[in-house]
């Protein structure tokens, strides 16, 4: 799934479980950390137009690096170490890990049938155990889509009726301007609402 599908998801789950903006901030990000280990597309992009030789970090470790067992501890320790409440963020820190790990197995298939993305649960290290689903829907198809556009709505909703929205894990003005925003065109289309 796309990482903006993973944050919205990652983002939901934290404001009920966490009690305070930094551990819920903690407990967001927990959800696109294994993506890290797709920055590899950046590198070779540039140099792709850049080298004689391009790179292709992206195809070697994508859902290698950062997606598994390993990358899990390490971000639910660190995130721990930052947390109000270290055990409790800690726990949903490798909690929205692996739900990440679980949409990727699920939806993350490429363009063509047989381009099918595992998971190497104990990669970096070791390629076994390899998860694969055959069933695994197009990142692109409408099942993503339709999984997103849900939690779109979701995130819309807490952003209209609870006053928060996903842009306040990066920057609380920011959020607040968003809400005010969101209001006002509900207010323009719906009149006054409570």
């Amino acid at each position: 799934m796309s990482p903006l599908t993973h944050l919205f998801a990652s983002w939901l789950i934290a404001t009920k479980t966490t009690n305070n903006p930094r551990d819920c901030r903690l407990v967001t990000l927990a959800g696109i950390v294994p993506d890290l280990d797709g920055f590899g597309l950046i590198v070779d992009l540039v140099t792709q137009f850049t080298q004689a030789r391009p790179t292709t970090f992206y195809s070697q470790y994508h859902h290698v690096l950062c997606h598994g067992l390993f990358a899990a501890i390490v971000s639910a320790v660190l995130f721990g170490i930052f947390a109000r409440q270290r055990w409790r963020v800690a726990l949903l820190v490798f909690a929205i890990f692996h739900l990440h790990l679980l949409c990727d197995l699920i939806g993350s298939r490429g363009p063509e049938l047989d381009d099918l993305w595992p998971i190497f649960y104990l990669g970096p290290f070791r390629k076994d155990p390899m998860w694969i689903w055959h069933g695994q829907w197009p990142l692109d198809g409408w099942m993503n889509r339709m999984v997103f556009g849900v939690l779109f709505a979701a995130v819309i909703w807490q952003a209209l009726y609870h006053g928060r929205s996903v842009v306040g894990v990066f920057n609380q003005r920011a959020d607040l301007a968003v809400v005010r925003i969101l209001r006002g065109w509900r207010e323009k289309v719906f009149g006054r609402t409570p």
